[in-house]
């Protein structure tokens, strides 16, 4: 089980938590976030739904906009602009 950090494209990025429970999801989120530019979209995949819950409060904390949620059978894939 390891983190899977990724540039897909120009702006586009990949974090791949799944397997990690709280509190490593969001706090993986929260270091990446910290190397991504204004305008760049991370996509994070997580498979621990209470992390969901504290990765809300983060983005709301740091202004970042969560564009998109999505849960495929317990996988979830959700996609944050960085502010």
């Amino acid at each position: 089980m390891a983190v899977k950090f990724e540039k897909v494209s120009d702006g586009d990025y990949l974090l791949d938590v799944t397997g990690y429970v709280c509190p490593h999801p969001q706090m993986y989120t929260k270091k990446v976030m910290g190397k991504l530019e204004s305008g760049d979209v991370l996509t994070l995949i997580f498979d621990n739904p209470s992390s969901g819950e504290s990765i809300v409060a983060m983005c709301d904390s740091d202004g970042n906009e969560l564009l998109e949620r999505s849960d495929e059978s317990g996988t979830f894939r959700w996609r944050i602009r960085k502010a």
